[in-house]
Order: structure tokens, then sequence, then C-alpha cells
């Protein structure tokens, strides 16, 4: 049988002195505590510490390739040396003259004479004074909402005692309120250090977490939530965030699910499931989502909002009609913003009337509280509808009228460029775009819409540096098609030859057929220089062999 190892009891004071938090710490309850955790070689570790070493065997042995550099950290070292005594308190002590005062005090707070308690607490309190004494003032603190107050008190009780545990969970609650999330996840970190295994602890700390961006971790603080109390909705609401933030939208649509088919009322499950199955790139499951939300009688201008934007991309004009004029009646004092943004993309597809409807109502709604920036891109939208249904007139009517207010609108002055190219004045048009082009914003469009006008003239080689600085400007991938077909063109169509008087290609007379026959006409060949447009192209020559065939 092997020897059982046997520590002296002053190894044993020296050590746990060695990893103290405070000298003045209490000695170990009377029913002991759960000593730390041990290294897996715990033989080696009985070695270690028979040779007069607070040092584990992992500490003690070369670093070696997978070996976690955990085991060198001067404070893994120390706590390894306070597993050699029980757990310390998680409670501080008191006194006996603190005890009966604080007796005293607890029959004041039960006869409901709070303020005089606290009072009796103020009088008590001191650098010597037990932590208990502080944190019964900031519990009264608490009570009474003066947080600023409270979270002192609890902090000078847990400089006094570091482990006191209810200490530091009540701090962290008070964290939560004020919404100082570091300090928060700080202080409810160290209440499941010291054993702390609520729920509401692990609820609130992933609470904290998500607010810090810690979604990794929030998931987990959530997961233990749910596993305690099972039945608090707030810690899967919390969860499913989590796994949203995460961008793992199939687990989150699927947590919605299920919390929907127990509370289907909530309005936040399912705009929570709507935009999981946005990030799945599902956007009519999530346009069903908003609409039953609005069927509950639970959605908001922002819902409804992004309802319209789903319709639009999917091409359904009048049901995003219908969502954006739910959402200005929703918020008649919001706003038009995001209306304004969804008639230019209406009208960008294509999508006349509804364009028409949308800022008709603006206007009989609206109008009299534009701002000069709304004002102006309405005018620029009830062009672009004058321009759709081919009415000129009204349209050039409103460009002026716009640049009138504002001399350095681009988008104006491209479309009265434009306006003025189709009623066949060139001169005007190319005006107006090198006026936009000049504006540092507006310069790749309008070169482009310059360019464009070229081609339609035919002066492609004019065209293409319009075009390369447009692309400098601001490439695109369409505006580089459009480029490198205006290049082809531009090569092809060369100038006709316009020397009167150059050699051309004759062939030699060939010999007759046969003796006696005619002699044969030279043949032209066309040009031969080689970017003339006359000359003839190259043509492959017939199969003889197969010629000979035919003849026979």
């Amino acid at each position: 049988m092997s020897r059982v190892l046997v520590l002296p009891p002053l190894l044993i004071l020296a050590l746990a002195a060695c990893g103290a938090v405070e000298p003045s710490d209490p000695p170990p309850s009377q029913d002991g505590g759960t000593p730390a955790e041990r290294p897996s070689d715990a033989v080696a570790v009985e070695a270690s510490a028979a040779k007069g070493s607070a040092e584990p065997a992992a500490a003690a042995r070369p670093h070696q390739d997978g070996e976690l550099a955990i085991w060198k950290e001067p404070s893994f070292q120390r706590n390894f040396a306070e597993s050699y005594m029980a757990e310390t308190e998680i409670e501080p002590r008191v006194t006996a003259a603190e005890r009966d005062q604080m007796l005293r005090v607890m029959e004041l707070i039960s006869a409901e004479q709070v303020d005089k308690a606290a009072e009796e607490l103020e009088g008590l309190r001191g650098a010597t004074a037990s932590a208990v004494i502080d944190f019964t003032l900031a519990n009264i603190r608490f009570q009474r909402e003066r947080l600023e107050e409270a979270a002192a008190a609890y902090q000078a009780a847990v400089k006094k005692y570091p482990k006191f545990r209810r200490a530091w969970r009540n701090l962290g609650l008070i964290h939560v309120r004020q919404r100082e999330f570091p300090d928060a996840v700080r202080a409810l970190t160290r209440v499941i250090e010291l054993g702390g295994n609520d729920a509401i602890t692990f609820g609130l700390l992933g609470f904290a977490l998500t607010n810090v961006e810690n979604h990794l971790s929030a998931e987990s603080a959530y997961r233990m939530a749910t596993l305690l109390d099972p039945d608090t909705l707030d810690w899967k609401m919390g969860l499913a965030r989590s796994l949203f933030k995460q961008q793992r939208y199939g687990e989150a649509a699927a947590l919605c699910g299920t919390l929907i088919a127990a509370q289907p009322d909530r309005a936040d499950l399912w705009m929570l499931q709507a935009n999981a199955h946005l990030g799945m790139n599902q956007p009519l499951k999530a346009a069903e989502n908003l609409e039953l939300v609005d069927r509950l009688g639970q959605s908001t201008a922002e819902s409804l909002a992004m309802l319209g934007d789903i319709y639009v991309n999917q091409e359904l004009y009048e049901p995003a009609l219908a969502a954006y004029l739910r959402a200005l009646e929703r918020s008649p004092q919001g706003g038009i913003e995001r209306p304004l943004r969804a008639a230019k993309v209406l009208i960008a597809r294509g999508a006349v009337q509804e364009t028409r409807k949308l800022v008709e109502y603006l206007v009989s709604r609206r109008g009299d509280r534009l701002q000069a920036d709304e004002h102006k891109d309405l005018l620029k939208l009830k062009a672009r509808i004058a321009l759709a249904e081919g009415a000129g007139e009204e349209e050039a009517k409103v460009l002026r009228e716009i640049v009138e207010l504002d001399p350095l609108d681009g988008d104006a002055l491209i479309l009265l460029g434009q306006h003025s190219a189709r009623t066949g004045d060139l001169e005007r048009a190319i005006l107006y775009l090198e006026r936009a082009a000049s504006l540092e914003a507006f310069e790749a469009d309008a070169k482009v819409r310059h360019a464009q006008l070229l081609v339609r003239q035919g002066r492609y080689a004019e065209a293409l540096p319009l075009l390369r600085r447009a692309q400098v400007v601001k490439p695109r991938d369409n505006i580089q098609d459009y480029l490198e077909q205006v290049e082809r063109v531009a090569k092809t169509r060369q100038p006709p030859c316009t020397q009167p008087r150059h050699p051309i290609a004759a062939t030699s007379q060939r010999s007759p057929a046969s003796p006696g026959s005619a002699p044969r006409a030279p043949r032209r060949a066309g040009c031969s220089i080689p970017s003339c447009a006359r000359r003839r192209p190259w043509r492959p020559r017939p199969n003889r062999i197969w010629s000979r065939a035919r003849r026979r």
C-alpha cells in the first residue's frame, strides 16, 4: 500500500496566506467548503507539494506543445494554493455588538421606520465596520430608487469583503437598471464565480452581454437561464435574439415558431421571426408575418414601411403602395423620408400610377409641413411622372422650377438635358449635361447621359472619353459593358476612303480555259489600304475537288 502524504500544518497556513484576498478574511465555516478542482495529474501535484512547492506539476514541467499557458500564470498558482484550505464564507461576519445594533435596525424597518433605520446605519458605518452594515443601507437606498447612493454603498461592501455575493448581485442589478452594461457584466460574472446560479442572474448577464455585443456568451447565459426557469419568456426571447445576431437565422426562426405556438398574440415574436426569414432570403414569409402583425393591430409605421419595401423588391407594387399609405396613416406626424425613397424606387421600376398616388397623398396630407429638400424631391418625382406619361412641357416646367430653387441640383439638370434631347435641342441638352458634370456628385451620371446622346448621333469616338471618365469617377459593371460595346462599334465604323486615286488591287489576267477562248476582264479586289471601308472582306475559297465532282 502507498503511503498517504500529510502536509505539515505550518506549510498549509503559509500556502493559504499567499493566496488570500485580504488578510482579514474570516476562518472557514464549520461545515467546510468545496475545494477547488485539482489538475488531472493529482499524483504529481501531491509529490510537488511534499517538496514544499505550491506549484502544480503541470507548471513545474517544461512547456510542451499542446499544454495550456495558464499553468504557469501566477493567478492560477495562487488559486491552486487556496485549494488546500476549505472555501471561505460568502457572507461577512458581524461582532456581537454589531449584531445587537443590526437587530434594532431590523426592528425599525419592520415598523416601517425606514428613514430612521437609514440614519442608524449611517452612524454605524466606518472603515472597520462590517460590510453587512453597508449592504443593509444600500438595500434601503435601492428600495427608495436612490440608485447612485445604493451603488456606492454596495461598492463599499464588496471592497470590505470581496466575496460578499449578495452585494455583488444587487450591484449588478443596479448597473443593469442604469444601462451600465460593462459594469453589470463584471458584477454578475463575479456572482456566478462565487456560486450564484439562479435564473435571474444568468438572464440579466445574458441581457448585459447582448448589449456589449458579446452574443456568443449571451447565448450561453440565456441557455442557463432557460434551463433554470423555463417558464420565463424573456430568457427565450433573449436566446432567439442572440441567435439572430450571430446570423443563425434558421435556429432563431425555429425557436420563434415554438414561442409563437404558445403565445400567438405576441407581436414581437412575429417581428423577430420576420427578420429571421429576411436573413434566410425568404421575403414572402417575412411579409406574411408582418401582415399578421397588422391584423393583430400591433403594427407600427416602421413595420408597415418594411412590408412595403419587401413588396417593392418583389415587384408587387399595388400591395406596396397600400403598405406605404398605411404606414403614413399610422404616423401622421412622422417624417416622409422613407415614403419619398419608396416613391423614387417605384418610379425607377416603372410603377407610374402607384408613384402618382403616393406623391398625391404626400402633397395632400403633408404639403404644408414639407421642408425645402422634401419639396424639391416631390417636384422631381412629378417631373419623372410627366416624363413617363409623355407630358413633355409639364416636365420641363417642373424641372425649371427646381433649377430656379437650386441651380446646383444635378438631378434636375440631367433631366432637363434629357428633355432637351428629346425635343431636338441638342446644344441646350449638352449644355445642361455639362453643367451637371461640373458637380462632383453628379459627374459620372451626367457624362454617361452625354455619351448616350453622342452614341445616338453616331459619334462613337467622342463618346468614349466621357464613358471612360465616368468609370474612373464611379465604376459600374453595366457602364463597363456599355463602354466595351461602344468601343467595338467604333472600331468597325471607320470613315470611308476619301482618296480619289490610290492603288487598286487587281488580279492578273488568267489563262483561257480552252484554246481560242476570249480573255477575261481583270477582277477588282477592292482598295488595298487596310482601313478603307471599300476593301472587300476575305471569303473562303470553294473546294476545287467538290467543284470538279459537281461538273462531272
